[in-house]
């Protein structure tokens, strides 16, 4: 079925949500079609210039021509010109050989595909890299301020999603922080470790720019160092087929599912403590939660994250299996699936993370939801320390533990069949025996002496690990993020 004439054209044709609805502008471009021809002008330049600087027959008018129309793109023509011709790379020679005839015959001198689409791609991981380092600083950073501010307020804990001892809001909060701190240092060894696949040629033996330097090894050697150094790398990779190993896609793409799954279990917690009506993410004033239930809070943000995140960290598979099926110095299948795969992985990993952000700027806490749970479950927990309190006032251990089994079953039996409220303590409260230590259950029964020491271990952790690893970010953390459609 065709389109209605009068419907615009950018609805008459599929766009990924990714950018359309949710990524970025910054994060975006860095994988649009601008960046990447401009970055390949670029390269040929810096291959011109250290060519010149290394003796080959290349003018200074010929250098300035170049500089000169670098972002001079006419993509109608590069177009035509692909279709003709069936090859990108050779497309975007013509095009622009065509805005600079005389630097025609030295555009692309020596090199290979490869040299263009490779290096370009390395240069846009590094610069993706760069872009998703500080969003997640800033996460960390308002997750870190969350869990200062709520070091102190005790929770119930769960293991097995059933109540276990209780912890503070903010240490749980901590368990939250140390997984992106880790995913925080992965993107940084990601990001250093990138090397420039560099001057190399057809099949990574650098054969053609021996020739152009008449055997002159070490020239080759300073030409491959320069351009790298020109591109913003400190190292290139010593060995290379045709293409850098696709094995540096594998690490590149395993760090952001890492990332992936961190946001996915976080953003799981709340949405499991906003059904428990404990936290909540942000709601706005107009926000609608059900088209049919007026009343509903669907905790959409978090459920955002999680279902990117698991487009996120099925990604990885794409890389491994490219890299498994490279026959010797290279196969071309790669190419359309790293069209995808790459870009996808960065754009996804950019929406959680600035949704993310969002969630944990507006935080809601409901400390007479998270009381009222802790009332329900503390009397049981405090068994123990009614036990302990008897023994040092007189009480033999044994005959407590069997007056505190029976009082605690009815308790139970209270709470499950017939939904009341755990009164377990005013059983205790009722029965003479227990009287040596009535006066004792307020203090028995205080849930911030069931903490442990969750609220040291919240400032050691933000004051030791958390601030000092956001340090390299300060300057970014300003700002409050915007949610996307």
């Amino acid at each position: 079925m065709a389109p209605p004439a009068e419907e615009p054209d950018a609805m008459a044709r599929y766009r990924s949500p990714l950018v359309s609805r949710y990524a970025s502008a910054e994060m975006a471009y860095n994988f649009s079609e601008r960046k990447k021809f401009g970055t390949w002008r670029r390269l040929w330049l810096y291959l011109a210039q250290a060519e010149k600087s290394l003796g080959l027959s290349i003018t200074d008018e010929q250098i300035q021509e170049m500089e000169a129309n670098l972002d001079n793109i006419d993509f109608k023509m590069a177009a035509e010109e692909e279709k003709k011709l069936r090859h990108d790379v050779m497309a975007h020679v013509h095009t622009f050989a065509h805005c600079c005839p005389k630097a025609a015959a030295i555009i692309h001198l020596g090199a290979t595909s490869c040299y263009v689409g490779d290096n370009t791609d390395l240069i846009v991981l590094r610069d993706g890299f760069n872009l998703l380092l500080p969003k997640l600083a800033r996460v960390i950073s308002r997750l870190a301020d969350f869990a200062e501010k709520y070091a102190d307020m005790p929770t119930l804990g769960f293991t097995h999603y059933q109540p276990a001892q209780l912890t503070t809001v903010g240490k749980r909060c901590c368990l939250w922080i140390q997984d992106l701190c880790m995913d925080l240092q992965n993107l940084e060894r990601a990001r250093d470790d990138l090397r420039f696949r560099g001057v190399k040629g057809t099949t990574g033996t650098q054969a053609s720019f021996l020739q152009l330097f008449e055997g002159d090894h070490s020239k080759v050697e300073e030409l491959d160092r320069l351009v790298t150094e020109k591109a913003g790398f400190k190292r290139a990779y010593m060995v290379t087929g045709q293409t850098y190993s696709r094995k540096v896609d594998i690490g590149v793409l395993a760090v952001l599912a890492s990332l992936g799954a961190s946001i996915h279990k976080i953003c799981t917690d709340i949405r499991l403590l906003a059904n428990l009506k404990e936290i909540e993410e942000p709601f706005e004033k107009d926000q609608i939660g059900s088209s049919a239930m007026p009343y509903k809070r669907n905790p959409m943000r978090s459920e955002r994250c999680c279902s990117l995140a698991r487009h996120l960290m099925t990604l990885v598979m794409d890389p491994l299996q490219t890299a498994a099926v490279q026959w010797f110095e290279r196969t071309l299948d790669d190419s359309a699936n790293r069209r995808v795969c790459l870009a996808e992985a960065f754009l996804t990993a950019d929406i959680i993370l600035s949704t993310l952000q969002n969630v944990s700027e507006g935080l809601v806490v409901y400390p007479k939801v998270i009381e009222r749970r802790i009332r329900q479950e503390l009397p049981f927990m405090a068994t123990e320390n009614i036990i302990m309190a008897m023994v040092k006032a007189g009480g033999n251990r044994q005959d407590c533990h069997e007056k505190i089994r029976v009082l605690s079953q009815q308790a139970a039996a209270v709470v499950k069949q017939e939904g009341g409220d755990n009164d377990f303590i005013a059983r205790v409260r009722a029965d003479p025996y227990f009287s040596p230590i009535h006066k004792q259950l307020e203090s028995l029964l205080d849930p911030s002496s069931f903490t442990g020491r969750a609220p040291q271990q919240v400032a050691k952790f933000l004051k030791e690990e958390v601030r000092p690893a956001l340090i390299p970010y300060q300057s970014k953390m300003g700002g409050k993020v915007e949610l996307a459609l």
